[in-house]
């Protein structure tokens, strides 16, 4: 199925790659950015199958119910209760517990809208299970997916997220008015 994923992505829809998946990263929080339509889902399974890489993600639970809730866990999708009051950087840092690999994506935006502000559990699930955040960005403007190299969470927020939002300077997403 690789090489029909790779037919897919470059022949057909004519998408490049900058960078690869870091070698030796066998945990991490994925972050993939922006996050601005339905289109992103089939995007990112293309990625991550030519990448070689399995990679989990984590999107509403209203996702997972009938008739569909099958397809996406088949698919390595986790749901994520949003409901107030819960410790969800706690739940989701304990998914790396206990195992080797383990590589959970999730949209910091939080939603397919437009956001003035990331929601930053990403950035405190990586700093809870002590794994980087790699990054990977779909520019639709520009046809281009790009894979950082890992970052390692430190104690300074501010500088971290600084570095992140660098990486997605000047990148489009498939609305680019929700970018």
């Amino acid at each position: 199925m690789n090489w029909l994923a790779k037919f897919i992505y470059f022949k057909l829809m004519g998408w490049k790659f900058e960078g690869h998946w870091p070698e030796g990263v066998n945990k991490a929080v994925v972050i993939v950015v922006p996050h601005t339509s339905w289109h992103d889902f089939y995007l990112g399974l293309l990625v991550r199958r030519i990448l070689g890489v399995d990679i989990k993600f984590v999107a509403k639970k209203e996702l997972f119910k009938p008739p569909f809730g099958w397809y996406f866990r088949w698919m390595g999708g986790t749901p994520l209760d949003r409901t107030p009051g819960q410790n969800k950087v706690e739940a989701m840092a304990a998914k790396f517990e206990g195992r080797e690999e383990f590589r959970m994506a999730i949209a910091p935006e939080g939603t397919r809208k437009k956001v003035l502000e990331w929601k930053t559990g990403f950035y405190y699930i990586a700093k809870t299970a002590q794994v980087p955040i790699v990054m990977i960005a779909f520019d639709f403007g520009k046809k281009l997916v790009k894979v950082s190299a890992p970052l390692s969470v430190t104690s300074d927020i501010d500088l971290d997220l600084k570095k992140i939002r660098a990486f997605y300077k000047n990148i489009t997403g498939k609305v680019p008015h929700y970018t």
